[in-house]
């Protein structure tokens, strides 16, 4: 695919879709108010399946979550979905929502370790490793933070950064997906449908119909499934075609900031020095990763 030379709507779509998805943190700890981990990951995809699916039905992508290749997609499912999904939205009301972006945006950097492993043509070099160590001695110097962190959240703080390595293998695996031909909009539509029917039996373990739900907690749960889940994937599709994985990569930089950013106007969250230290650090090192590349 040749790159499109990037335009100024490029660079506002790109903006918009780091918006997005760091404005999931917050609607995750809103959601919790009145839901429980498993329902929120259970809307998050269903109702997330619903504009992507629209969206292959309208290009004429065909899906294919039931064909012989669906042991691949339930597996990406469980890694990139379910399992990230209930992590995050457990651990979320015991930790900030801005530190949970924060951690989350880690992402990249593991993805560079775990890249090494994984896919042949990733290799560590000096500013790979530079913007690795950098990064996470951001993350590092904010469980220094006794107002952020300390020995009781800790562990969920942990079981967040375990996510975001659970988001990055599931990536892994869906790229040796789209190795073989098979187009973004399928695996993410086949996996998202997985997804689904893998959550669905949780329901009835925390029983989501007896709950009486505050109305921020249902404007956020569906927030959650149709933008961050749904229409940011759609977002990401026209970007990919558009200008290619390079460009929409850039969005790395900005999930972290939105997600500190629309956390402290929406939740009235702190934004401590060493917060700001830590977005430095991990956005810096994010920058390294990949002039790495």
């Amino acid at each position: 695919m040749t790159q499109n030379h990037a335009k100024s709507q490029d660079y506002f779509l790109l903006t918009i879709l780091g918006a997005i998805w760091g404005s999931a943190f917050f609607n995750i700890k809103i959601a919790r108010f009145s839901f429980e981990p498993f329902t929120i990951a259970f809307f998050r995809v269903f109702l997330g399946s619903i504009p992507v699916i629209f969206y292959c039905f309208y290009k004429g992508v065909k899906i294919e979550a039931f064909t012989k290749e669906w042991p691949s997609f339930f597996l990406i499912s469980l890694v990139n979905l379910v399992i990230p999904f209930f992590l995050i939205s457990y651990s979320i009301n015991s930790i900030q929502s801005n530190l949970a972006a924060l951690l989350m945006g880690s992402s990249p950097l593991t993805a560079s370790l775990i890249g090494r492993f994984f896919l042949k043509e990733e290799r560590i070099n000096f500013l790979k490793f530079t913007g690795v160590c950098l990064g996470f001695s951001g993350l590092i110097f904010l469980f220094f933070d006794k107002s952020l962190l300390n020995e009781t959240n800790i562990p969920k703080a942990l079981l967040v950064l375990l996510a975001s390595s659970f988001y990055v293998l599931g990536g892994t695996l869906t790229i040796k997906m789209s190795s073989k031909g098979k187009s973004n909009e399928n695996v993410t539509a086949s996996t998202l449908i997985w997804a689904t029917i893998c959550l669905s039996p949780f329901l009835i373990y925390e029983s989501p119909w007896n709950v009486t739900p505050n109305i921020k907690s249902i404007v956020s749960l569906i927030y959650l499934g149709l933008f961050p889940t749904g229409l940011a994937w759609s977002v990401r599709f026209h970007i990919l075609k558009r200008n290619g994985l390079l460009f929409q990569s850039q969005v790395a930089y900005l999930i972290p900031l939105f997600g500190v950013i629309l956390s402290s106007l929406f939740m009235e969250e702190p934004i401590t020095p060493k917060i700001i230290i830590s977005l430095v650090a991990v956005i810096s090192g994010i920058y390294l990763v990949k002039k790495g590349k």
